[in-house]
């Protein structure tokens, strides 16, 4: 049981970014086990599903048509009958509220130990995983006996899969048990104008604005690159932007190719956020800011003398 089983993610129509961050995090544990990889794809537009998520690497796809949005008999059903069809013995997940509704129950159900929240794993004989624990402060690691596991990864910690795949594809009838709950619709909560997590740039303001009507100056940057304006927790609890503008461990995950912080220190729980940008510039008064420590290009000044200077450059 060498191989590994992917399930991919969907909501109201659109794969989620983190099933091709699964399927990168997949065909290394595959590669590791020296096995093939295996996606499921479940419920709503299953062909159409496929075909996206048919990206190099994947071995074979397999889709179980039953309703359209996420439904929890639905995906154990499915998840449980693949692993009988299959030589799979590791199923990965994505780590979202989702994936943390059916992953346990697929595990206990299967007898298989449950690794949740995963940012990083070896396999080597056994799979030893990593972690983040207390607010992304500290790193631990979880071994786990035996071939077989469920394991659940955080989105923006791999590299979305890509490519255009060969990968064979298959529908499996699935006996689903009747379900006792159904997602029958959808409301926005948050305020949503944008979705930072969709952005390609993106310049996020901290607490180094000091006022609120200093915001403008960075949003002048935001424009002059034709980017997203997104903000640290301090912002957001001030009031100064809205919740859907948040990036870190209680806001939102984002992975753009350019990511601007600006009088950002570097939290950990800020750069549990966004530490999976392609390129991050970094623009902050003191030295020994933790956010230099990630940066790929950093500026050390005062923010109300830099921003201008880029201002005037891009404009």
């Amino acid at each position: 049981m060498s191989d590994v089983l992917v399930v991919a993610e969907h909501r109201r129509g659109e794969i989620r970014d983190v099933s091709y961050e699964a399927i990168t995090a997949g065909r290394e544990l595959a590669d590791a086990r020296g096995g093939d990889l295996h996606l499921a794809v479940v419920s709503g537009d299953v062909e159409q599903f496929a075909d996206d998520l048919n990206r190099e690497g994947v071995d074979a796809i397999h889709t179980v048509a039953n309703g359209e949005e996420f439904d929890h008999n639905v995906y154990q059903a499915s998840v449980e009958r693949l692993l009988d069809e299959t030589d799979a013995g590791a199923v990965v997940i994505p780590n979202s509220v989702n994936g943390l509704d059916y992953a346990p129950a697929v595990a206990e159900a299967s007898d298989l130990p449950l690794v949740t929240d995963a940012v990083g794993f070896e396999y080597d004989d056994g799979l030893t995983v990593t972690r983040e624990m207390y607010g992304s402060k500290v790193e631990t690691t979880v071994d786990v006996t035996g071939d077989r596991f469920v394991l659940t990864v955080r989105g923006g910690e791999w590299a979305p899969a890509e490519g255009v795949g060969d990968a064979a594809v298959g529908a499996v009838e699935v006996d689903h048990p009747e379900s006792g709950a159904r997602v029958t619709g959808f409301e926005e909560v948050a305020g949503g104008d944008v979705d930072i997590a969709d952005a390609d740039v993106l310049v996020s303001v901290g607490r180094g604005i000091d006022e609120e009507e200093n915001l403008e100056v960075v949003e002048e940057l935001a424009d002059a690159l034709g980017a997203t304006l997104s903000a640290s927790r301090p912002i957001v609890d001030n009031g100064w932007l809205p919740k859907n503008r948040q990036v870190g461990q209680s806001g939102k995950v984002v992975t753009p190719d350019v990511y601007i912080a600006v009088g950002i220190s570097g939290a950990v729980q800020h750069v549990a956020g966004m530490k999976g940008s392609d390129t991050i510039v970094a623009i902050n008064t003191d030295p020994n800011a933790p956010i230099f420590d990630i940066a790929d290009y950093g500026i050390v000044g005062d923010l109300f003398d830099v921003v201008p200077e880029l201002v005037d450059e891009f404009a």
